[in-house]
């Protein structure tokens, strides 16, 4: 069935049935071996006398995938208590269509004024407004009756929560592109009819769901001193799962589903993908394609998918090219352009993501915008766009599949996210004549600043948002210094400059030794003390406030030269004046 949501496997099954908790276990031990499709492959070989498929079979059964047999998990409780909501006789059909199962727990809310029966009596509940929220064994339902809100469970059944919403209304009551688990949106089409009864039959108890993810916010660019920067990935989450609290990035993971396109979005690798790790999945992908071109496999093309998608691939494998080596990913946008390039890097031809029915609307625009960056950058390489896209095996016969020579190979790639694409762009664009920089998308993650250094007072105000390494101050001597390669264009430099001296250049700059290069961008002498000598502050800060504060009280005959003294002996001159002159005292 097509569910509403991406954990289906931990509650009803990847084939519509319902998972336990030895269901799960099962699914986190089965997922580091042999795939259905690789076995699928095997059974080609047997058919086909084919060099390359006879090399596929080889390089699947000698590569080894890493990943945690164990993850951290969080845990649902559910005891049953289903509340279905929706208008007219579509609330009556669903009601009259659960008496085959246990309907003993459920809570029957139109959203109209409707007056259909309902099945041993039931006491039907009517509101014009619900507001839902939560999750599986957790969910907030308040009505709005006679102006008043209230909590419908309290009233319906005498518990704080429902475990399970059944929507039935066409536009839907919860607006997250993928809803929580135990939420089945079946007005809206995201879920069958009867997979909803069956599901919602088999939900009781205690269940468990990987935790997908690691956040590290001291990594992120969301938010500094007062000043908003990124926000790519709460733009990107599906599920809603993502919110600024307090000015930091939270997950919620009773509501994060494991999509992985957060993960891709973020350029500071704050939130990284856990099941299994991308840096894990560039090495198995650097084993796979060695294997296969040491078993005499020619032009390898690596097609990425989901694991919802397997049989979907089983069923098209047969059709697709022999040198096509697939590899199951938990979801399609757990890995993004480093991992894509670093296929490329380690000799694969071309680089496919199985494009299905099942792409949520945000999690195909993190995958659109990384393909116009990686388009970008095959087209300064001088080879073709198509050397990574989207594949969808419903237009086979006008596909291109590219059967070109591929790179020898380069050794496996390690280090954070940026690192990695940025060794493999290197590798990639050895022996071709670049320009030193090219062009991006608008708000892709790479490019330098711009100072005007003739009005910068090197308050250091942009070194302290700087999320990343990428802005720094040189110590004792008043200056800045950028390395490019840190550099994510979040903006918070651009926004924090109190002279509005910082602009962004976005681009990708093609020389490695300057954009890995720690570059100074402005300097200046210090401003030496008038009394001690001692250097205490860029000179062009101490010439700004003096301009400033020359016609301030506080600031007026003698007391500006304070301005010109470091702190010690401002501190000194002050008590001393106070000292001569009792009386001013009096206007501290």
């Amino acid at each position: 069935m097509d569910v509403n949501n991406k954990a289906v496997s931990t509650f009803v099954g990847k084939a519509s049935q319902p998972a336990t908790k030895e269901t799960l276990t099962q699914k986190n031990i089965t997922k580091e071996t042999m795939s259905t499709a690789e076995q699928s492959i095997a059974k080609v070989v047997e058919d086909q006398s084919n060099i390359d498929n006879a090399a596929r079979l080889e390089a699947m059964q000698r590569s080894v995938r890493r990943g945690n047999l164990i993850p951290p998990t969080v845990s649902f409780e559910s005891r049953g208590i289903t509340l279905v909501v929706g208008e007219g006789d579509a609330v009556s059909r669903f009601a009259a269509s659960m008496l085959s199962e246990s309907c003993n727990h459920s809570v029957f809310l139109y959203m109209d004024d409707s007056s259909y029966s309902l099945p041993h009596d039931m006491q039907p509940y009517h509101a014009s407004a619900v507001r839902i929220s939560g999750f599986l064994g957790a969910f907030d339902v308040s009505v709005t009756h006679n102006m008043t809100e209230q909590n419908l469970a309290k009233i319906a059944v005498g518990t704080s929560h429902f475990d399970l919403i059944v929507d039935l209304t066409k536009s839907g009551l919860h607006n997250a592109e993928l809803p929580p688990l135990g939420y089945y949106a079946v007005g809206r089409g995201v879920v069958e009819e009867a997979d909803a009864i069956e599901a919602v039959s088999d939900t009781v108890g205690t269940f468990d769901k990987p935790k997908y993810f690691r956040l590290d916010t001291d990594k992120c660019a969301h938010f500094s001193r007062g000043i908003e920067g990124c926000t790519r990935c709460i733009d990107a989450c599906s599920a809603n799962a993502l919110e600024s609290v307090k000015n930091k990035i939270t997950i919620n993971p009773y509501l994060c589903q494991g999509l992985g396109s957060c993960s891709t979005a973020c350029p500071t690798e704050a939130i990284s993908y856990a099941l299994p790790e991308a840096e894990h999945t560039q090495q198995f992908v650097h084993q796979l394609l060695g294997h296969y071109s040491k078993a005499g496999g020619a032009f390898p093309i690596i097609l990425f998918y989901a694991e919802a998608d397997e049989a979907f691939v089983n069923q098209h494998l047969a059709n697709l090219p022999s040198n096509l080596l697939p590899v199951r990913l938990e979801e399609l946008a757990s890995v993004g352009i480093d991992t894509w390039f670093s296929a490329i890097a380690s000799g694969a031809s071309q680089v496919l993501l199985l494009e299905t029915d099942t792409l949520h609307p945000k999690t195909r625009n993190v995958l659109d915008g990384e393909l116009a960056i990686a388009s970008g950058f095959l087209t300064n390489l001088g080879m073709p766009t198509q050397c990574v896209a989207l594949f969808n095996p419903n237009h086979l016969t006008s596909f291109s599949f590219l059967s070109q020579p591929a790179t020898s190979g380069s050794a496996p790639i390690s280090g954070s996210k940026r690192d990695r694409l940025a060794a493999a762009l290197d590798a990639l664009s050895e022996g071709h004549d670049l320009t030193t920089r090219s062009e991006v998308p608008l708000g892709a993650p790479f490019g330098r600043i711009e100072i005007d250094t003739q009005d910068c007072t090197l308050c250091m105000g942009c070194v302290a948002v700087c999320p990343t390494d990428a802005l720094n101050a040189l110590g004792d001597t008043p200056g800045i210094a950028f390395r490019e390669q840190d550099c994510v264009q979040c903006g918070l430099c651009e926004k924090s400059c109190p002279e509005s001296v910082i602009t962004l250049s976005p681009g990708f700059n093609w020389d490695t030794e300057s954009r890995q290069a720690r570059n100074v961008i402005h300097q200046e002498a210090a401003a030496e003390c008038i009394r001690c000598g001692k250097p205490y502050a860029p000179a062009s800060m101490v010439n700004m406030l003096i301009e400033k504060l020359r016609s301030h009280s506080h600031f007026q005959d003698d007391a500006i030269k304070r301005l010109s003294m470091c702190e010690d002996c401002r501190v000194r001159d002050i008590v001393s004046d106070l000292a001569e002159h009792p009386e001013k005292q009096l206007k501290l």
